[in-house]
């Protein structure tokens, strides 16, 4: 019932907001983010957190990117009966730049501090963006009110909109550097800090070559690196996995492990594989790539090569 609600407002919020003007502040994206507001007063994008925040006066919005699947939850979460945190509670259904969502605001103590709080939770509906859901938290402390007011907040929040994946923005995020992709291009990035890199025009990694950058923590003693790296591949979402060869190399003049197996991927069809791992102080880089039989030869150097760009950013 909830869903259906929504969606109803959905169709008439499309109706009722207004086209964007064009002599309005510039729509701001946090690094990496698909979603993006115009920011008032002295609201900075922070470098603690995804979103914007005003330090001296310690106003934040903070800003979560995700899946379109948890949208059901937040919506669950927003007409919850109980809300003990927030006094004063509103709901109420919300037009933005890109649709309409729900926004829940009220007024909280912290610290002995009262702290006005906004919360919008909205996706995508239409458009090129895809698989979106997104909460966007709003505090303001009481002293700050006259700086960001109701008024400005919700005219912030007006502003909200979407992009597509800023792949490039986020691969630079991640605490390394791809400095030869070998002609493979970016498919996703990883939010737990890694990326797949595919060769094709379609992201289906079933039939196409693909390798996967990842970091991890971790540092096993020298002896027990072999089976580190093996008990890693077992986790690897093939099927049938044979491990045909496994030994302790050096890669970028540092210590380092290889295994080449055999393996089945999710459609069954056979596969061939070679994952390298790079160990550091506390920490190891792991690269994998994965293609058919038939383009093994041809792509293994490829490979090698992506492995040998992976390079810690300074």
């Amino acid at each position: 019932m909830l869903r259906r609600t929504l969606a109803i407002l959905l169709t008439l919020g499309a109706l009722v907001v207004q086209a964007p003007d064009p002599a309005a502040a510039e729509t701001v994206f946090p690094p990496g983010l698909r979603i993006g507001l115009t920011v008032p007063a002295d609201l900075k994008v922070s470098t603690r957190f995804p979103g914007f925040e005003d330090a001296g006066r310690k106003v934040a919005i903070s800003i979560l990117d995700m899946p379109i699947a948890a949208q059901e939850s937040l919506e669950r979460s927003a007409f919850a009966k109980t809300q003990s945190e927030v006094q004063n509670l509103k709901r109420e259904a919300f037009p933005f730049e890109s649709g309409i969502g729900v926004l829940v605001s009220g007024v909280a103590t912290e610290n002995g501090v009262k702290v006005h709080k906004w919360f919008l939770i909205a996706s995508s509906a239409t458009g090129p963006v895809r698989d979106l859901s997104t909460l966007i938290s709003v505090q303001v402390p009481d002293d700050a009110l006259d700086v960001y007011s109701d008024a400005v907040v919700r005219a912030a929040l007006r502003s909200v909109t979407f992009r597509p994946t800023p792949l490039m923005e986020q691969l630079g995020l991640l605490p390394f550097k791809l400095s030869d992709m070998a002609g493979f291009r970016v498919m996703s990035v990883l939010p737990s800090g890694g990326a797949i890199l595919i060769d094709g025009d379609s992201d289906d990694i079933t039939s196409n070559p693909y390798v996967i950058v990842a970091i991890g923590r971790g540092a096993p003693e020298p002896g027990d690196r072999g089976r580190f790296a093996a008990d890693l591949l077992s986790q690897a979402p093939l099927r049938n996995l044979q491990i045909q060869s496994s030994e302790a190399m050096r890669i970028s003049n540092g210590p380092g492990h290889e295994i080449r197996a055999k393996a089945e991927n999710a459609t069954g069809k056979p596969v061939k594989l070679v994952q390298w791992v790079r160990f550091g102080g506390s920490g190891f880089v792991r690269v994998i790539g994965v293609s058919s039989e038939a383009r093994w030869d041809d792509l293994f150097n490829r490979f090698r090569a992506v492995r040998d760009g992976v390079e810690p950013r300074g």
